[in-house]
């Protein structure tokens, strides 16, 4: 484990002054939050990082950025980390995203996960033996909770990516079409996933 500390004001120089300012405007904040501040360790890391933030996550196109934040709630819940489920948990509270739509994200991601193991075996086995097997899990999830059928879908499909299921991401973008989701939306889910993965996998490498 690399024991870095945040990094100060004082000690921000460059890209990471440039970033720490840009992030107290954008979450109209007074502090960086230390997610950030660790970053800063490498100022062109935690520029980029936040300039694709702002613009996958905290932004809006074919997506809203409500729906964005889910998706990200999702992605930072199948990949444990509570760092950032807190952090975005505060960001969501702005958008009506209350505890308990969040533990339904939560749900939705380890449902999806669940069921990428088995089709990711099924894919990668080299043999067709399995495939008149039955599946043998339950999902009522994906219909159970209080998310529109949309948002679980582009969970299911960023998730699916993430974690390289072939036959599940396949299957999950054909059925975002068939819910009239436009290919540019699809897309702005898996760049907020991608964009999410970068800090993550950040903060587990230095331990967090």
């Amino acid at each position: 484990m690399l024991p870095l500390t945040p990094v100060t004001d004082a000690e921000a120089e460059g890209k990471a002054a440039q970033a720490f300012q840009r992030i107290r405007d954008v979450l109209e904040v007074d502090d960086v939050p230390e997610l950030f501040r660790l970053m800063a360790h490498v100022p062109v890391f935690v520029h980029d990082f936040f300039m694709n933030f702002r613009r996958t996550v905290l932004g809006s196109g074919q997506l809203d950025e409500r729906r964005r934040l889910l998706v990200a709630l999702a992605v930072a819940g199948q990949c444990g980390s509570s760092d950032w489920i807190d952090f975005l948990r505060n960001r969501a509270a702005a958008h009506d995203i209350s505890d308990a739509v969040i533990a339904d994200v939560l749900a939705v991601a380890g449902t999806n996960g669940m069921y990428n193991v088995l089709f990711k075996f099924r894919d990668l086995a080299g043999s067709d033996v399995f495939e008149g097997m039955p599946i043998g899990l339950r999902a009522h999830t994906f219909q159970g909770t209080s998310l529109d059928e949309q948002t679980v879908e582009l969970i299911n499909l960023a998730l699916s990516t993430i974690n390289g299921c072939r036959p599940c991401t396949s299957g999950h973008v054909a059925k975002a079409r068939e819910l009239q989701l436009a290919p540019e939306a699809v897309y702005e889910a898996v760049q907020c996933a991608a964009t999410m993965m970068s800090g993550i996998l950040f903060l587990k490498s230095i331990g967090r």
